[in-house]
């Protein structure tokens, strides 16, 4: 009676945009399961084993656990070809892989708040503006990659490719821009994502600051670091550069920071140093 009561109080139109919005995840829902367990085609097979290392050292279950979130994923983003970029499946399934590596055992909604991804042939040319007070400068930078904040990311193909195929140099342009991706989807890039585990906020800030800290002073003394220096730029490219190091070389991150090996273990619910 009291559930009669409710629905009859509510207006029409905002009755139907909820029960709209509850048919349209359900679908969604039902329309992921099906292509997470469709089989992928050996020649995608094959392409993976070929091209992409980090696919050959996962165990066989995982690996069909991410040729599962493959074809979501290439489900619900659109590749965009720039400067005359041909977008082929081959271009498709490798970015897709390297990036699905990322969210292999997390809950996941398979980086929601942008759909477009952007693919130049090689390193491309941004313009950059600098401030400072009423004096702007203007200049161009030539990058392999970008993550737009609530807007697609872009990648130079050649990078994507290096990445994939090379998977024990610290280097992944496709998992450093979808590491951002995860950085924003709480609306901030700040390097603290959403931890799933609420008790986790307090030491992942603790032991990332300690860590960023650490890089600025091997730096400044010039001493061996396993994370590339870029990843003292700021806290969300700190977090991106973490990730990219956490999958390619985890022993020796494992080694120099135990601490924040565990925390990327724990947040990405993955151990990398099992694959080997």
């Amino acid at each position: 009676m009291m559930l009669y009561l409710i629905l009859f109080s509510v207006p029409a139109g905002v009755l139907a945009w909820y029960l709209a919005g509850r048919i349209n995840q359900r679908l969604k829902l039902r329309r992921r399961h099906r292509l997470f367990n469709t089989p992928l085609s050996q020649e995608w097979r094959r392409t993976l084993k070929q091209d992409f290392a980090l696919y050959r050292k996962l165990p066989v279950d995982a690996q069909r656990k991410l040729e599962g979130h493959i074809h979501v994923f290439l489900d619900e983003k659109v590749f965009v070809g720039c400067n005359d970029m041909q977008i082929t499946d081959r271009v498709r399934l490798l970015i897709a892989a390297q990036a699905c590596l990322l969210i292999l055992n997390k809950p996941t909604d398979y980086y929601p708040g942008f759909e477009t991804i952007l693919v130049y042939p090689d390193t491309f040319v941004v313009p950059v503006t600098q401030r400072d007070g009423l004096l702007h400068s203007s200049s161009v930078s030539v990058r392999s990659g970008e993550s737009w904040h609530r807007g697609p990311i872009v990648l130079a193909w050649d990078q994507v490719l290096d990445g994939a195929r090379d998977g024990r140099d610290g280097h992944n342009v496709v998992m450093h821009e979808f590491a951002h991706k995860l950085d924003e989807e709480n609306w901030n890039m700040d390097g603290l994502p959403i931890l799933s585990d609420p008790e986790q906020y307090a030491s992942w800030k603790q032991v990332l600051s300690e860590a960023y800290a650490q890089l600025h002073q091997a730096m400044e003394q010039n001493e061996p670091e396993v994370i590339d220096d870029y990843g003292a730029t700021s806290p969300a490219e700190f977090f991106a550069v973490v990730t990219e190091t956490f999958f390619e070389k985890p022993h020796r991150l494992k080694q120099q920071h135990p601490a924040l090996y565990e925390q990327f273990h724990l947040y990405y619910r993955l151990d990398p140093c099992q694959w080997d």
